[in-house]
């Protein structure tokens, strides 16, 4: 429990650095509750960021923001952000059905842009925003979408410990508990794209898709519990989604948003291997890696002489424990997947190798992936916003 209290402890509130000459300034488009996480408090170990300034629906919102996390600049606007030339990137935490319009805004005005999950509303507007003409440039910004548990070395322990080419089956389960949200939050805004599909789903569908290495061929079903109250209509709270893929396999997610407070472990299996790995959104407070290889011995006939199984649990909270290849990647125990996220955008801005990368085409298929569960479960894809890139 020691460790635990520790890793969460420094966590929020990691030991400041000093920053160097050509930081990173960032700027917030909106005073979201995800930003700590996401940012703040990851940019603070960070020599090479600097949060520089935020804007919010009304200003008193960002002043009181700015004010109780140390942010010099509060701007009028969005717009502001955007046009203010000592920001070199956004961080864009807003609902989702403004992350289109605002990452476009970001990048035309040569912005790198940090964009949260998921990317944007449907398929439709991804397709747009990761081929926009801005992001072929040489010059170009740099454009992530921020699934930031594909990032901890948990999950790339996880994912070295198969072959994609041998998974058969894959199930994820997760969770947000009932009292973490309520009727009236974005969650169950179905006009700014709301749903558990989007809260959830964009996180077990892309580790999903790496699980097998490839995209899916059909949404085999769907099933869902929404709203009909004409206010909230559309917006589901739970999802169970089953996807077939090319070699056969069978991939399965569920989630809800109504949770029991007790956390509920998460899942991968495999035919011969089974490998579980608990805890791959939020791997920082605790996680584990369960591995079950099962052999038998036969004779020529196939009558078994002998079976038996071998276990194995491993953990990654750093680099340095997910040993072999990472061993000599950057990284503390306490650093959370946002933090071993800003640091590949980091190196991404700065032109270096990255270890690990959400790439244009993996952000496009997932909300592919995404809508094709909408419309098996008759609730039809989330609805684009009023703004057009054109």
């Amino acid at each position: 429990m020691g460790s635990i209290i520790s890793r969460v402890y420094w966590a929020f509130a990691p030991p400041e650095v000093e920053k160097q000459p050509d930081a990173i300034r960032f700027g917030i488009l909106g005073a979201a509750g995800i930003v700590p996480m996401a940012l703040i408090y990851p940019a603070k170990s960070h020599p090479e960021v600097i949060v520089q300034a935020v804007a919010a629906r009304n200003r008193e919102r960002a002043e009181a923001f700015a004010k109780t996390h140390g942010i010099p600049d509060v701007r009028t606007s969005y717009q502001a952000i955007i046009d203010d030339p000592n920001i070199d990137a956004v961080l864009v935490p807003l609902p989702n059905g403004l992350h289109f319009e605002w990452a476009v805004r970001a990048l035309r005005a040569g912005k790198h842009v940090l964009l949260e999950k998921p990317s944007v509303s449907n398929s439709h507007e991804a397709e747009i925003l990761f081929n926009l003409p801005e992001l072929s440039r040489p010059d170009a910004p740099v454009l992530l979408e921020a699934a930031h548990n594909r990032f901890h070395p948990s999950w790339l322990l996880f994912r070295s410990l198969f072959d994609p080419a041998d998974v058969t089956h894959v199930f994820t389960n997760s969770m947000i508990p009932w009292w973490a949200t309520s009727k009236n939050d974005i969650h169950f805004n179905y006009k700014i794209a709301g749903g558990s599909l989007m809260a959830m789903g964009c996180y077990s569908f892309a580790v999903m898709r790496e699980a097998f290495g490839a995209e899916p061929t059909a949404c085999i079903d769907c099933t869902t519990h929404h709203y009909t109250d004409g206010i909230h209509d559309k917006c589901d709270w739970d999802f169970h989604a089953k996807f077939s893929f090319p070699n056969g396999g069978i991939g399965e997610a569920t989630s809800t948003l109504r949770g029991p407070t007790a956390w509920k472990p998460d899942h991968r299996k495999f035919r011969t291997r089974k490998v579980t790995l608990h805890g791959y959104i939020q791997a920082i407070a605790w996680h584990r890696i369960d591995v079950v290889d099962s052999f038998e011995i036969c004779t020529g006939d196939g009558h078994i002489i002998k079976q038996w199984t071998e276990k194995t649990s491993h953990k990654a909270y750093s680099f340095k424990e997910a040993g072999g290849q990472f061993t000599e990647l950057p990284g503390e125990s306490w650093w959370m997947s946002y933090r071993y996220q800003l640091e590949q955008f980091v190196h991404r801005v700065k032109n270096r190798e990255t270890q690990a990368w959400i790439s244009h085409e993996d952000s496009v298929n997932n909300m592919r992936m995404v809508d094709m569960a909408y419309e098996k479960s008759g609730l039809g894809p989330r609805p684009s916003g009023a703004f057009k890139a054109s």
